[in-house]
């Protein structure tokens, strides 16, 4: 028990240095697992860990959707999904703030990624905002929490890396995220109205359009329907696996982007490019998390745990509040999908010692996650708007995301009372 906590304030204290996490826990995992055991043993795991990570069928999702997810952002799916959405909402007050915001949902759809999202919402959004006078508070914070859905919204590479280190359903899992998912581009979009009920000004009202000029902009749209209605209905129907689902998505959204010409070699290029150092980044984090797991199980930590569990079994839900103020104090620290990884194989066991479903569970953790993207002093999306809008102050930034990180721990409550909310379309796949 000493040995592991030792281990997790050396994670924090190299983490507050600024070290990047996966080098931490790997640095950390191998360090625990030599001074628990004998360094050759040690040694031993490190390579044999990375090697049964690379070789793992389950995981090859993961670059698959991240390659489907470049290849739509190069497609101009997202400029597409910002205009049927605009057409619709943009002559309210706040009504381009809400359009991004339910474009940000249809991009995730199809994106799965966060930081991508949100990179790819703001070149195609914030110009809009801006000539019409919107606030840059108002306008980044909408593009940095509709970001967020991206790892919530189905196809979600942190619901697939959840899925394969619990041994759970990842079309379960990805029906689960749906309402979930919802629920969350509502509750923005009453962040959006409540901020421009406080001050007008910050959102002003853009040009009403006609409704044959709205179903113009839906034509464009077909290429997101199709090819979101080919991976998850591939899936609930049972014609694929979540791994057959990820190449027929990469293969079509290849297709979409040849279709459309923008497809040089150049672009083929560079989308290949930042596919391999994406998913080099995702393995790195998950090689690191599994060493770290591996050490706190050569420890009594999980025991402690399950014991400690066992004390709230008339009181459960005193457990899960705790697990969530913990998620949301690591969520200043950590990043979210080193979290998730770093959390998932110790607390997992406790839950389900409780009776809690572990689809629920999983789908509370990505929530909580959600909101540590958007949350000082780490709140990557923050950073990532910062780095593609320079000329905006990453305080106003994060003055910006405070309504919607509000929303999100409204959310997150409701989700916690109301577990149908997130069961109930996973309960149709098998």
């Amino acid at each position: 028990m000493t040995v592991a906590l030792i281990g997790l304030a050396a994670l924090l204290f190299l983490s507050f240095l600024r070290i990047p996490i996966a080098f931490v826990m790997i640095l950390v995992g191998f360090a625990g697992m030599a001074w628990a055991n004998n360094p050759i043993a040690a040694l031993y795991s490190v390579g044999q860990t990375a090697f049964d990570a690379a070789i793992n069928y389950e995981l090859s999702v993961v670059p698959l959707f991240v390659l489907m997810g470049n290849f739509v952002a190069r497609a101009g799916l997202a400029s597409e999904l910002y205009n049927a959405s605009n057409a619709f909402l943009g002559h309210r007050k706040g009504g381009l703030a809400m359009a991004t915001i339910v474009a940000c949902g249809g991009f995730s759809a199809i994106c799965g990624s966060s930081l991508a999202t949100a990179a790819t919402m703001s070149k195609v959004a914030m110009p809009s905002m801006r000539r019409f006078g919107y606030s840059d508070r108002l306008a980044t914070g909408a593009i940095a929490a509709g970001g967020t859905l991206g790892i919530l919204i189905p196809p979600s590479v942190i619901l697939v890396l959840y899925g394969i280190m619990t041994q759970q359903s990842i079309g379960k899992l990805f029906a689960a995220g749906i309402v979930p998912g919802l629920i969350g581009i509502c509750f923005y979009m009453g962040a959006v109205r409540f901020v421009t009920w406080r001050n007008p000004e910050a959102g002003p009202a853009g040009v009403r359009q006609t409704w044959p000029e709205r179903m113009k902009t839906l034509s464009s749209v077909w290429g997101v329907i199709v090819l979101f209605a080919l991976v998850m209905g591939g899936i609930y129907g049972g014609v694929f696996t979540p791994t057959e689902a990820a190449g027929v998505g990469a293969g079509g959204a290849f297709a979409f982007a040849l279709l459309r010409g923008v497809l040089t070699w150049r672009v083929l290029y560079e989308v290949i490019e930042e596919s391999v150092a994406t998913t080099a980044m995702l393995f790195t984090v998950l090689i690191g998390a599994l060493l770290m797991a591996n050490f706190i199980n050569l420890t009594d930590f999980p025991q402690e745990l399950l014991a400690l569990a066992s004390r709230f079994q008339d009181t459960p839900w005193l457990v899960i509040v705790a697990l969530i103020v913990i998620y949301v104090l690591l969520g200043c620290v950590f990043e979210s999908l080193s979290m998730i990884l770093l959390t998932v194989p110790i607390f997992y066991p406790m839950v389900v010692s409780l009776g809690y479903d572990p689809i629920w569970f999983g789908i509370v953790v990505v929530v909580v996650t959600e909101i540590s993207l958007i949350t000082p002093p780490v709140g990557l999306n923050v950073f990532v708007l910062r780095g593609v809008l320079p000329d905006v102050k990453t305080g106003t930034i994060f003055r910006g995301v405070t309504p919607f990180w509000v929303a999100d721990i409204v959310r997150l409550a409701l989700l916690v009372s109301v577990p149908w909310l997130s069961l109930f379309l996973a309960g149709y796949v098998k």
